[in-house]
Protein backbone atom coordinates (compact mmCIF):
# COMPACT_ATOMS: atom_id res chain seq x y z
CA UNK A 1 0.00 0.00 0.00
CA UNK A 2 0.95 3.33 -0.96
CA UNK A 3 -0.19 6.86 -1.38
CA UNK A 4 1.78 10.16 -2.89
CA UNK A 5 0.42 13.92 -2.81
CA UNK A 6 1.57 17.23 -3.32
CA UNK A 7 2.19 20.20 -0.90
CA UNK A 8 -1.79 20.90 -1.13
CA UNK A 9 -2.50 17.35 -0.18
CA UNK A 10 -1.34 17.52 3.22
CA UNK A 11 -4.33 17.49 5.43
CA UNK A 12 -5.82 14.59 3.37
CA UNK A 13 -2.70 12.16 4.02
CA UNK A 14 -4.25 11.06 7.67
CA UNK A 15 -7.64 10.07 6.82
CA UNK A 16 -6.46 8.57 3.37
CA UNK A 17 -3.87 6.58 4.86
CA UNK A 18 -7.16 4.97 7.67
CA UNK A 19 -9.32 4.25 4.04
CA UNK A 20 -6.40 1.98 3.34
CA UNK A 21 -5.72 0.46 6.62
CA UNK A 22 -9.13 -0.36 6.78
CA UNK A 23 -8.61 -2.69 3.77
CA UNK A 24 -10.88 -0.31 1.20
CA UNK A 25 -9.96 0.41 -2.30
CA UNK A 26 -7.54 2.97 -3.15
CA UNK A 27 -10.18 4.83 -5.30
CA UNK A 28 -12.10 5.59 -1.70
CA UNK A 29 -8.68 6.64 -0.20
CA UNK A 30 -7.82 8.97 -3.19
CA UNK A 31 -11.57 10.13 -2.71
CA UNK A 32 -11.56 10.89 0.73
CA UNK A 33 -7.61 12.48 0.94
CA UNK A 34 -9.10 14.84 -1.84
CA UNK A 35 -12.47 15.76 -0.40
CA UNK A 36 -10.17 16.99 3.57
CA UNK A 37 -8.50 19.34 0.90
CA UNK A 38 -11.84 20.91 -1.05
CA UNK A 39 -13.26 21.39 2.79
CA UNK A 40 -10.03 23.14 4.45
CA UNK A 41 -9.93 26.92 3.87
CA UNK A 42 -6.31 27.57 4.04
CA UNK A 43 -5.81 26.09 0.65
CA UNK A 44 -6.26 28.56 -1.36
CA UNK A 45 -6.83 26.95 -4.74
CA UNK A 46 -8.92 24.00 -4.38
CA UNK A 47 -12.53 23.72 -2.72
CA UNK A 48 -13.51 26.61 -0.32
CA UNK A 49 -11.89 29.39 0.23
CA UNK A 50 -10.36 29.48 -3.41
CA UNK A 51 -9.58 32.79 -5.07
CA UNK A 52 -12.15 32.84 -7.47
CA UNK A 53 -11.82 34.11 -11.74
CA UNK A 54 -12.09 37.09 -13.10
CA UNK A 55 -15.99 37.42 -11.94
CA UNK A 56 -15.55 36.63 -7.97
CA UNK A 57 -17.17 33.00 -8.85
CA UNK A 58 -15.19 30.05 -7.70
CA UNK A 59 -15.42 27.23 -10.75
CA UNK A 60 -13.95 23.53 -9.75
CA UNK A 61 -12.39 20.74 -12.05
CA UNK A 62 -11.57 17.04 -10.58
CA UNK A 63 -11.05 14.11 -12.48
CA UNK A 64 -10.33 10.37 -11.26
CA UNK A 65 -9.30 7.12 -12.67
CA UNK A 66 -9.25 3.88 -12.32
CA UNK A 67 -5.95 2.28 -12.59
CA UNK A 68 -7.79 -1.61 -13.20
CA UNK A 69 -10.43 -0.85 -15.28
CA UNK A 70 -9.21 2.65 -16.59
CA UNK A 71 -12.59 4.12 -16.08
CA UNK A 72 -12.70 7.81 -15.23
CA UNK A 73 -14.87 10.67 -14.49
CA UNK A 74 -14.20 13.90 -14.55
CA UNK A 75 -16.51 17.52 -14.02
CA UNK A 76 -14.93 20.96 -15.26
CA UNK A 77 -16.02 24.38 -14.85
CA UNK A 78 -18.52 23.29 -11.64
CA UNK A 79 -19.62 26.01 -8.99
CA UNK A 80 -21.99 25.69 -5.57
CA UNK A 81 -20.73 22.54 -4.43
CA UNK A 82 -18.09 21.72 -2.34
CA UNK A 83 -16.67 18.05 -3.40
CA UNK A 84 -16.10 18.14 -6.70
CA UNK A 85 -13.81 15.06 -6.74
CA UNK A 86 -16.91 13.04 -5.50
CA UNK A 87 -19.20 14.50 -8.03
CA UNK A 88 -16.34 13.14 -10.72
CA UNK A 89 -16.31 9.59 -9.11
CA UNK A 90 -20.47 9.65 -9.42
CA UNK A 91 -19.74 10.35 -13.30
CA UNK A 92 -17.58 8.00 -13.39
CA UNK A 93 -20.02 5.50 -11.65
CA UNK A 94 -23.39 6.48 -12.82
CA UNK A 95 -23.11 7.39 -16.14
CA UNK A 96 -21.94 6.43 -19.46
CA UNK A 97 -20.06 9.92 -20.34
CA UNK A 98 -16.15 10.76 -18.60
CA UNK A 99 -16.62 14.50 -18.35
CA UNK A 100 -19.58 16.93 -17.71
CA UNK A 101 -18.69 20.56 -17.65
CA UNK A 102 -20.40 23.82 -16.81
CA UNK A 103 -24.15 23.88 -16.15
CA UNK A 104 -24.12 20.17 -17.04
CA UNK A 105 -22.43 19.45 -13.93
CA UNK A 106 -23.94 21.37 -11.62
CA UNK A 107 -26.99 20.21 -13.05
CA UNK A 108 -26.01 16.30 -12.12
CA UNK A 109 -24.35 17.42 -8.49
CA UNK A 110 -27.76 18.07 -7.79
CA UNK A 111 -29.60 15.10 -8.99
CA UNK A 112 -27.03 13.58 -6.72
CA UNK A 113 -27.45 15.49 -3.71
CA UNK A 114 -23.97 16.65 -3.59
CA UNK A 115 -23.07 18.97 -1.11
CA UNK A 116 -24.11 22.43 -1.79
CA UNK A 117 -21.88 25.29 -0.89
CA UNK A 118 -20.97 29.17 -3.04
CA UNK A 119 -17.27 28.12 -2.23
CA UNK A 120 -16.29 31.92 -1.59
CA UNK A 121 -15.86 33.11 1.31
CA UNK A 122 -15.19 36.61 2.71
CA UNK A 123 -11.70 35.71 2.71
CA UNK A 124 -11.45 34.94 -0.93
CA UNK A 125 -13.31 37.88 -1.74
CA UNK A 126 -11.08 40.65 0.00
CA UNK A 127 -8.13 38.74 -1.45
CA UNK A 128 -9.77 39.50 -5.11
CA UNK A 129 -11.10 42.56 -4.37
CA UNK A 130 -7.47 43.53 -3.27
CA UNK A 131 -6.19 41.92 -6.87
CA UNK A 132 -8.50 44.48 -7.96
CA UNK A 133 -7.54 47.31 -6.92
CA UNK A 134 -4.03 46.47 -7.64
CA UNK A 135 -4.54 45.54 -11.44
CA UNK A 136 -7.41 47.09 -12.68
CA UNK A 137 -7.95 50.90 -13.34
CA UNK A 138 -10.72 52.67 -11.18
CA UNK A 139 -12.69 53.58 -14.06
CA UNK A 140 -13.13 50.14 -14.48
CA UNK A 141 -14.12 48.95 -11.58
CA UNK A 142 -16.62 51.51 -11.24
CA UNK A 143 -18.43 49.44 -13.97
CA UNK A 144 -16.65 45.91 -12.99
CA UNK A 145 -17.27 43.55 -15.34
CA UNK A 146 -16.06 45.07 -18.18
CA UNK A 147 -17.37 44.03 -21.85
CA UNK A 148 -14.18 42.58 -22.26
CA UNK A 149 -11.93 40.34 -19.51
CA UNK A 150 -9.08 39.27 -21.95
CA UNK A 151 -6.57 41.39 -21.09
CA UNK A 152 -6.89 40.67 -17.18
CA UNK A 153 -6.80 37.64 -17.64
CA UNK A 154 -3.10 37.92 -19.45
CA UNK A 155 -2.01 40.02 -16.18
CA UNK A 156 -3.51 37.10 -14.11
CA UNK A 157 -1.46 34.96 -15.79
CA UNK A 158 1.92 37.24 -15.01
CA UNK A 159 1.19 37.76 -11.64
CA UNK A 160 0.03 34.91 -10.18
CA UNK A 161 2.12 30.76 -10.64
CA UNK A 162 -0.10 28.89 -12.39
CA UNK A 163 -0.78 26.09 -9.69
CA UNK A 164 -2.58 24.75 -6.42
CA UNK A 165 -4.41 21.45 -7.99
CA UNK A 166 -4.35 18.59 -5.09
CA UNK A 167 -3.06 15.33 -6.67
CA UNK A 168 -3.39 11.60 -5.07
CA UNK A 169 -1.83 8.60 -6.29
CA UNK A 170 -1.91 5.44 -4.19
CA UNK A 171 -1.92 1.83 -4.26
CA UNK A 172 -4.21 -0.62 -2.20
CA UNK A 173 -3.45 -3.41 -0.26
CA UNK A 174 -4.45 -5.95 -3.03
CA UNK A 175 -2.59 -3.83 -5.66
CA UNK A 176 -5.33 -1.72 -6.90
CA UNK A 177 -3.81 1.70 -8.63
CA UNK A 178 -5.77 4.90 -8.59
CA UNK A 179 -5.61 8.50 -9.30
CA UNK A 180 -7.21 11.78 -8.04
CA UNK A 181 -7.03 15.48 -8.80
CA UNK A 182 -8.90 18.73 -7.79
CA UNK A 183 -8.40 22.69 -8.45
CA UNK A 184 -10.11 25.67 -8.69
CA UNK A 185 -7.55 26.51 -11.74
CA UNK A 186 -5.89 30.33 -11.65
CA UNK A 187 -6.56 32.99 -9.50
CA UNK A 188 -8.34 35.51 -11.35
CA UNK A 189 -8.72 33.00 -14.63
CA UNK A 190 -11.01 34.28 -17.53
CA UNK A 191 -14.59 32.79 -16.97
CA UNK A 192 -14.82 28.56 -17.53
CA UNK A 193 -11.25 28.44 -18.13
CA UNK A 194 -10.88 24.68 -17.81
CA UNK A 195 -7.06 23.49 -17.01
CA UNK A 196 -5.32 19.58 -17.24
CA UNK A 197 -7.16 18.10 -14.38
CA UNK A 198 -10.10 16.85 -15.19
CA UNK A 199 -8.70 15.80 -19.06
CA UNK A 200 -7.41 12.49 -18.62
CA UNK A 201 -3.94 11.94 -20.70
CA UNK A 202 -3.07 15.34 -20.02
CA UNK A 203 -3.48 16.07 -16.00
CA UNK A 204 -4.21 12.83 -15.12
CA UNK A 205 -3.89 9.16 -15.95
CA UNK A 206 -3.50 5.72 -14.23
CA UNK A 207 -3.05 2.33 -15.56
CA UNK A 208 -1.93 -0.15 -12.97
CA UNK A 209 -0.05 -2.73 -15.34
CA UNK A 210 2.18 0.66 -15.76
CA UNK A 211 1.77 3.16 -13.21
CA UNK A 212 0.40 6.99 -12.62
CA UNK A 213 0.74 10.54 -12.95
CA UNK A 214 -0.54 13.89 -12.27
CA UNK A 215 0.01 17.43 -13.38
CA UNK A 216 0.69 20.49 -11.43
CA UNK A 217 0.39 24.13 -12.17
CA UNK A 218 0.23 24.84 -15.72
CA UNK A 219 -2.14 22.84 -17.10
CA UNK A 220 -2.25 24.46 -20.78
CA UNK A 221 0.72 22.78 -21.58
CA UNK A 222 0.35 19.98 -19.84
CA UNK A 223 -3.30 19.24 -22.17
CA UNK A 224 -0.66 20.18 -25.45
CA UNK A 225 1.47 17.51 -24.62
CA UNK A 226 -0.70 14.94 -23.27
CA UNK A 227 1.69 14.50 -20.44
CA UNK A 228 0.23 12.26 -18.07
CA UNK A 229 -0.24 9.97 -20.57
CA UNK A 230 2.83 10.36 -22.29
CA UNK A 231 4.47 9.41 -18.78
CA UNK A 232 2.98 6.20 -18.50
CA UNK A 233 2.81 5.55 -21.95
CA UNK A 234 7.29 5.68 -21.71
CA UNK A 235 6.88 3.33 -18.96
CA UNK A 236 5.00 0.80 -21.11
CA UNK A 237 7.53 0.99 -23.12
CA UNK A 238 10.03 0.15 -20.83
CA UNK A 239 11.51 3.06 -19.19
CA UNK A 240 12.46 3.39 -15.92
CA UNK A 241 9.77 6.11 -14.24
CA UNK A 242 12.47 8.65 -13.77
CA UNK A 243 13.14 8.25 -17.10
CA UNK A 244 9.89 8.21 -18.26
CA UNK A 245 9.54 11.78 -16.56
CA UNK A 246 12.33 13.11 -18.05
CA UNK A 247 11.26 12.40 -21.34
CA UNK A 248 7.94 14.04 -20.72
CA UNK A 249 9.60 17.23 -19.86
CA UNK A 250 11.34 17.38 -22.80
CA UNK A 251 8.33 16.83 -24.84
CA UNK A 252 7.36 20.12 -22.96
CA UNK A 253 10.65 21.89 -24.25
CA UNK A 254 9.41 21.34 -28.09
CA UNK A 255 5.94 24.02 -27.42
CA UNK A 256 6.36 27.08 -29.35
CA UNK A 257 3.53 29.46 -28.50
CA UNK A 258 1.10 30.34 -26.10
CA UNK A 259 1.58 30.39 -22.90
CA UNK A 260 4.16 27.96 -21.63
CA UNK A 261 5.14 27.65 -17.82
CA UNK A 262 5.86 25.60 -14.71
CA UNK A 263 4.81 21.99 -14.37
CA UNK A 264 5.25 20.04 -11.93
CA UNK A 265 5.25 15.91 -12.71
CA UNK A 266 3.88 13.47 -9.85
CA UNK A 267 4.34 9.69 -10.71
CA UNK A 268 4.28 6.41 -9.58
CA UNK A 269 5.12 3.02 -10.97
CA UNK A 270 3.53 -0.33 -10.49
CA UNK A 271 5.27 -1.43 -7.74
CA UNK A 272 4.48 2.32 -5.87
CA UNK A 273 8.03 3.93 -6.78
CA UNK A 274 7.87 7.70 -7.05
CA UNK A 275 9.50 10.00 -8.66
CA UNK A 276 8.83 13.52 -8.64
CA UNK A 277 9.85 16.18 -11.09
CA UNK A 278 9.86 19.84 -12.03
CA UNK A 279 10.81 22.28 -15.32
CA UNK A 280 11.43 25.37 -12.60
CA UNK A 281 12.70 25.72 -9.12
CA UNK A 282 8.89 26.34 -7.24
CA UNK A 283 10.29 26.58 -3.64
CA UNK A 284 7.99 25.21 -1.53
CA UNK A 285 5.48 24.70 -4.05
CA UNK A 286 7.34 22.08 -5.29
CA UNK A 287 7.00 19.43 -1.98
CA UNK A 288 4.97 16.24 -1.32
CA UNK A 289 4.21 14.08 0.70
CA UNK A 290 4.28 9.67 0.37
CA UNK A 291 3.56 7.22 2.61
CA UNK A 292 3.84 3.42 2.64
CA UNK A 293 2.80 0.74 4.61
CA UNK A 294 6.62 -0.10 4.71
CA UNK A 295 7.34 2.98 6.18
CA UNK A 296 4.61 4.17 8.07
CA UNK A 297 5.36 7.32 8.97
CA UNK A 298 4.02 10.17 6.48
CA UNK A 299 7.43 11.53 5.00
CA UNK A 300 7.95 14.89 3.35
CA UNK A 301 10.45 16.04 0.09
CA UNK A 302 10.81 18.08 -2.66
CA UNK A 303 10.47 17.78 -6.81
CA UNK A 304 13.93 17.49 -8.13
CA UNK A 305 14.38 20.52 -10.84
CA UNK A 306 14.89 19.29 -14.46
Amino acid sequence: MMLLTNVEGRVGMEPACAVLLEGRDALDAVEIGIRAVEADESVRTVGRGAIPNLLGEVECDAGIMDGVTLEAGAVAALKNHLHAISVARQVMQRLPHVLLAGEGAERFAREIGAAEDSLVTDESLERHARWLEKHVPEAVRASWPPGRLAEQAWVATREDPAGGTVVFLGIDARGRMAAGVSSSGWPHKYPGRVGDSPILGAGLYADGRFGACACTHAGEISMRACTARCVVLYVQQGAPLGEACRMALRDLQALRGGYRGAIVLHAIDAAGNPCILSNRDLGEEMAYYSWSEDAPEIARDSAIVV
